[in-house]
């Protein structure tokens, strides 16, 4: 199974700017030709959350727009840019999200079950995962403890050394973190939030952070380090599950040169 993971994409109203610089809406048109042009083509998209902007409706429609092309079905979380109930109105059609309350949900696809969690606090820019929450995790979680699982979320459950990223981070990460210790099934945490892959363990599982399509938060590890984007090379990720192993590749978009070969036509290395 192959899986592709797309994050923070920001849409905003037609013809606006992110932050009066970025244009989100043409950089997530080259992500969806990236993908289209993938051979093998991914059996499902998961999208880990700041899916719009502001998290208006008319967002959420020019997003659905730029996405239609793609073959794949897709599954989505909101982040701290969503607003909750415009996003389950917007993806009422595709069945997955609940009616009322949370965005959280289990679905089976495929051989993998993903677990999608609501970390969002409305307005706030940090999320959390209350004790109601990880007790639906807990709960999901035991139903099937057999069945390799990915969790996705918005939110890392871990700190990034970004200062002022994880001052908007989880509440509750060490609740998360106590859960993942009690359920081997859980093979990986996918999120999002801020916007640069970045990687670490969280209770003995594999949790990372997707590159955004669009613009990257800046690497900066001072702790004064200010809030800043950078226009670095967009990206997205492909994570494949063969084997009962996830293997995950961080993918830059952009037209790069190459292919080029490593041997001539007789077998041998270039020199």
């Amino acid at each position: 199974m192959l899986i592709a993971q797309i994050t923070d994409t920001h849409l905003k109203l037609p013809g606006k700017l992110a932050y009066g610089r970025v244009d989100t809406a043409a950089m997530l048109r080259a992500c969806v030709s990236a993908l289209l042009s993938l051979d093998p083509q991914p059996d499902l998209i998961v999208h880990t959350g700041d899916l719009a902007d502001f998290g208006r409706p008319e967002e959420y429609a020019h997003l659905k727009e730029i996405l239609a092309p793609l073959r794949a079905p897709i599954l989505a979380v909101p982040g701290n840019h969503d607003e909750r109930e415009a996003m389950r109105a917007a993806f009422a059609a595709d069945s997955y999200l609940p009616a009322s309350g949370f965005l959280h949900y289990a679905e089976q696809r495929g051989p993998l079950r993903f677990i999608g969690l609501d970390t969002v606090v409305p307005g706030k820019g940090g999320g959390e995962l209350c004790a109601e929450r990880l007790r639906w995790l807990e709960a999901t979680l035991a139903q099937e403890p057999e069945t390799p699982t990915v969790v996705l979320m918005h939110h890392p459950p871990f700190l990034t050394g970004i200062a002022h990223m994880d001052r908007l981070g989880l509440a509750g990460r060490e609740g998360f973190a106590a859960t993942m210790r009690r359920h081997a099934q859980v093979k990986a945490v996918l999120c999002g939030h801020v916007h640069r892959p970045t990687f670490a363990r969280v209770g003995g599982r594999a949790a990372m952070i997707c590159p955004s399509p669009a613009h990257q938060v800046a690497l900066d590890l001072r702790p004064e380090g200010p809030s800043a984007f950078r226009l670095e090379p967009p990206g997205y990720m492909l994570h494949r599950w063969q084997d009962r192993e996830l293997v995950s590749h961080v993918a830059v978009l952009g037209d790069w040169p190459g292919p080029y070969p490593f041997f001539d036509p007789s077998g041998a290395l270039i020199d």
